[in-house]
């Protein structure tokens, strides 16, 4: 079905065209067609974060930044739907164009900016969503808050979503927001990290209930830069790390239309890169923080590689633009072959 509609979403302004596919989407569950159009996803079971994941592979966040489109995304099998980058105030985001696609690579690179409409929009979303598997909440800073008081603003998402999150992701990686990546190392990873684990612990006693706490890097660090984040995050003792956030390096599209545009690259082009970034940081984080892989997954066995690498769980994004809601169940079977293969070898 994707194959006949994709054209038609090809076609076009892709910001425009995503904003298209994702209200056909709700119309199309609303009248009872989604799951006609969709191929049923089997179940696999995964445990992280003390959670239970109807199966192992998620929608990350960006898709849907004010989780208004929870119920039609559910439809296509996810184990699990991560919604966001939302910050506490209304945003519109960076100047359009800010979206273009690179099919030559399967590519997409995006300079969006935290568009969204503020926490307490995505609060009322979630609230009427009537899915209730595993739902992440990507918290990040408005624009004008200096990195300084960056921490009031992600403690004021935290405290927002608490009571409609299943886990919360703290989003400082992405390259479209000036200066965010800076709060990745060093002092302000440690004060900002170090604020938010208080902030969760103390709203866990308040609540009389406990959200992990993930926090999202960048694949553009170096190994002695991942190095130093393992040993801070090992240290403040957070819950998960999701690897990894788009790329600024061009080198893969290098000559393609559209490939010197400011933003973050995603897409098959990052797959490598992010993996490495994964499979580093598994080998110098704590064996008990489970790792979220993300970046250039398009196919079951880009999936795989991301377990393979040390992943417990795995999100789609741009693959989805170029493959379509049956990349979800190639990757669950992947996946769910994996598993049923190590349990032979054991």
């Amino acid at each position: 079905m994707y194959r006949l509609l994709r054209p038609l979403f090809f076609t076009g302004d892709p910001e425009s065209a995503h904003a298209r596919a994702l209200r056909w989407a709700e119309r199309a569950r609303r009248c009872g067609l989604l799951g006609l159009a969709t191929h049923g996803v089997p179940d696999l079971p995964t445990q992280a974060f003390g959670l239970t994941f109807r199966n192992p592979v998620g929608l990350a966040a960006g898709l849907d930044k004010n989780g208004a489109y929870i119920d039609a995304l559910a439809t296509f099998g996810f184990g699990f739907i991560e919604v966001g980058t939302v910050t506490p105030r209304l945003q519109p985001g960076n100047p359009m164009p800010r979206l273009f696609r690179l099919p030559e690579k399967q590519a997409v690179i995006n300079r969006m900016g935290f568009n969204n409409d503020g926490i307490d929009a995505l609060v009322r979303n979630v609230e009427r969503a009537r899915w209730r598997g595993v739902i992440g909440v990507n918290i990040g800073k408005n624009k004008d808050t200096p990195n300084e008081d960056a921490l009031a603003d992600y403690v004021h998402c935290l405290e927002r979503a608490w009571d409609v999150a299943s886990y919360i992701v703290v989003n400082i990686s992405s390259p479209n927001t000036a200066g965010l990546r800076a709060l990745q190392l060093g002092e302000p990873l440690r004060a900002l990290a170090g604020g938010l684990r208080e902030a969760q612990e103390r709203l866990a006693a308040q609540r009389g209930i406990r959200r992990p706490l993930l926090l999202k890097i960048a694949p553009d660090l170096s190994e002695q830069d991942i190095d130093a984040l393992g040993a801070t995050l090992d240290t403040i003792g957070i819950d998960g790390v999701i690897a990894t956030n788009t790329t600024l390096d061009r080198f893969e599209v290098a000559g393609l239309p559209h490939a010197e545009e400011a933003g973050g690259l995603s897409g098959a082009p990052l797959y490598g890169m992010s993996t490495a970034v994964l499979r580093h940081l598994r080998g110098v984080l704590s064996k008990q923080t489970p790792l979220i892989g993300v970046g250039g997954i398009l196919s079951g066995a880009d999936a795989a590689g991301k377990l393979a690498a040390g992943a417990a769980l795995v999100q789609c994004y741009s693959g989805l633009v170029y493959r379509g809601p049956a990349l979800i169940g190639e990757c669950v079977e992947a996946l769910r072959r994996r598993r049923e293969q190590g349990t032979t070898r054991r």
